[in-house]
């Protein structure tokens, strides 16, 4: 019988009957949040798991409650700092000193609608932590995804890469006025690309890429996010557009452990799902994620 998920399937759905023994992960902003239980999920059903995040302390705390509740030892943090090249290369030269393959990486983390803010290479910051941090650990990365294939890499994308395009002749706001969910829409949108493109020129090395819209889900990445930001996105929806609704953190971090883990999609790359689903990114009845 045909495996069928929807917008309240949880992770725990998703993996139902499927054993991740001997595979082994990383999951980019997992401290918290859906990447703290995308990482749950994938340790229940026994995959080598490092959470790669930000502050240490808390990663440790997450990591070691996953390990109780899942009774899985392999549990791992690093540090990683995505609008830091420095630190997302010493992160990816840790990593390989001690591991020759990676079956699958999440990129999972991310900043949303935040004040301008720039990188000390003076990158905006939305768009260095979303897409070129990201861009650049995976491309690290690369040869062990290799090592590991038949290996997945899951970008994270959202509903938000309506927002904007990628503005190539201004992407730092150098020039236009900062306006945060362009710049969040545009990051959003270069995840997608990326996805695409890295598929293109490394699937016949047995590596698929895909980017995920998780849904509408209250976590940390909406902390910027005022009274009158979220009434204008709940407000402002195409005519005929479902209704805005809220996931839970088990049903936003599904539709991610669906692309990286479900054998349906063995083979598949270069897409966009959304509700454990491959959906056409041009639908513009997908929210955002907050």
């Amino acid at each position: 019988m045909a495996r069928v998920f929807g917008e309240s399937s949880t992770t725990d759905e998703i993996l139902e009957g499927i054993d991740l023994t001997g595979k082994v992960a990383i999951v980019t902003g997992a401290s918290a949040g859906l990447g703290a239980e995308t990482a749950r999920a994938l340790a229940s059903k026994g995959a080598t798991v490092t959470i790669a995040a930000r502050d240490l302390a808390r990663s440790e705390e997450t990591a070691a409650a996953i390990r109780a509740s899942t009774g899985n030892p392999n549990v791992n943090i690093g540090q990683l700092e995505l609008d830091k090249p420095a630190s997302v290369r010493a992160f990816a030269a840790d990593w390989l000193s001690r591991n020759d393959s990676l079956n699958l990486l999440i990129n999972n983390a991310g900043v949303m609608a935040c004040p301008l803010a720039r990188t000390d290479e003076g990158w905006e910051m939305q768009f260095a932590t979303n897409h070129l941090g990201h861009f650049l650990l995976t491309c690290l990365l690369s040869e062990a995804l290799v090592a590991g294939a038949p290996a997945r890499v899951v970008n994270l994308s959202s509903g938000g890469h309506n927002f904007a395009p990628v503005d190539f002749d201004d992407i730092h706001f150098n020039q236009r006025e900062y306006q945060k969910f362009a710049s969040y829409g545009q990051s959003k949108t270069a995840n997608i690309l990326f996805s695409i493109e890295l598929d293109n020129r490394l699937r016949d090395r047995g590596v698929r890429a895909n980017a995920v819209h998780p849904g509408v889900i209250m976590t940390d990445l909406g902390r910027h996010m005022t009274e009158e930001d979220i009434a204008a996105l709940t407000s402002n929806r195409p005519a005929g557009s479902r209704p805005m609704t809220f996931k839970e953190i088990p049903q936003g971090a599904a539709t991610s452990v669906w692309v990286a883990t479900a054998p349906e999609l063995e083979g598949v790359g270069g897409q966009y799902a959304l509700d454990c689903r491959l959906v056409d990114p041009s639908d513009t009845d997908v929210g955002t994620d907050s």
